[in-house]
Formats: structure tokens, sequence, C-alpha cells
């Protein structure tokens, strides 16, 4: 039953590649959760099960998008998504095989409608980086010691995310920043993981003086 997944229902090794490329993630999506359905929102358990079985990077990719969707217009969602990221993020840090969000983070609903309507636009953009701008390389920042460490500016990206929330639009930057990761992630391409992490670094910089 959704929401409570047999282990093998999640992601595999967090260095794992996803086989299927960035449209896969989408076809995923689209393959397995009712867009047409009548209900005004998708449990992320539903978003979570499409996608999140392959490996980090997708899943990744997936809270990143519902981040800086319209979505978080909702009082809230901002926080909502971070929190999962850092669950995530937290889990990858600490090298476990397999990820595990308790049920109650999983029976969260996202707007149906808004989501979509947003992933359709985005998907031309994010395709069109498969084989061009992303690729497979600099794969020695995809082994597992390294992927630590992304996982703490993953980490880090979740954490500013709480604060920045009080500002409108603020939360967009770290949000992306953990879209990046995904890419990164999801491709084994070093050179994202990199724009990721100076984007999260930049972030940090400018904002720190307003929070501190």
């Amino acid at each position: 039953m959704i929401g409570r997944f047999a282990p093998s229902a999640y992601v595999a090794s967090p260095q794992a590649a996803y086989t299927g490329g960035l449209s896969g993630v989408f076809d995923e999506l689209d393959n397995n959760v009712n867009r047409e359905s009548e209900l005004e929102g998708v449990r992320l358990g539903v978003l979570v099960s499409a996608v999140g079985r392959r490996a980090y990077g997708p899943l990744l990719l997936l809270i990143g998008l519902i981040s800086i969707s319209p979505a978080t217009i909702l009082p809230g969602m901002t926080s909502i998504a971070a929190f999962v990221t850092l669950l995530v993020a937290a889990q990858m840090a600490v090298g476990l095989q397999r990820p595990w969000l308790p049920k109650r983070v999983l029976d969260i609903k996202v707007p149906r409608r808004m989501l979509f309507e947003f992933l359709d636009r985005t998907r031309p953009r994010v395709e069109a980086l498969d084989g061009g701008l992303l690729r497979e390389r600099w794969t020695f920042l995809t082994v597992p010691l390294v992927v630590n460490l992304v996982a703490l500016c993953v980490t880090a990206a979740a954490l500013i995310t709480f604060p920045l929330s009080l500002i409108p639009f603020a939360p967009v930057a770290p949000g992306l920043a953990v879209v990046l990761f995904g890419l990164g992630m999801t491709a084994r391409d070093g050179l994202w993981l990199c724009v990721g992490v100076a984007l999260t670094a930049l972030v940090f910089a400018f904002t720190a003086p307003l929070l501190f």
C-alpha cells in the first residue's frame, strides 16, 4: 500500500545512475500518477513511489521541482518541501542505501493541477539538457564518499530555506540548488553537482547578512 513501502520500493545506492534519463523521471510521473483524478491533491507518497524507487537523484529532482513550483504559494508548503529535502539529504549523508520517509510525510498532499501544469511547462527545458549540457562526466564526484559531502550541501540548502520562507520568492534559490543536485545525481554529472554547490554557497553569502 502506498505510504508503507517495502525497502525495495525506494531507491538504490546514493551514487546509482537513473538509466531512463531525465525524460524517464517525467515518464514515471505520467505513467504512475493519475493527473485526471477528481481529487484536488495528490499524495506525496504517490509521487515518491513513481520516481523514488530508482535512485536518490530523481527523488531530489522531484522534491526540488515541487519546492520551486507554484504549489509553494500554499501556506507551509515551502517549509514542508524543505523538511522532506532535509530528511532525504540526512539519509544520503550517512550513506543509507534506501531512504525512508514517515507515513505522515507521505500523506502530505500537493495540489495536483498546479503541480502537473508546472511539470508540463518544465519538462521541455529539462529534457533539452539530456545528452547536451547534462551528461555523464566528472564521475569521481559521484562516488559514495563525495556524494556524502554533496548531501551536506543539500542539507544546507534545505536549512536555509526555513528562514528564507519568510521572504517572498527567496526560497526559489535554494530550491533551484536542490534541482541542480537532483539533475547532477540523476545523470552522474559532477559538473552540475559543482554548480549546485556554488549556488548554495551564493545563497548563504547573500542571505547571511539578512539573517545574522
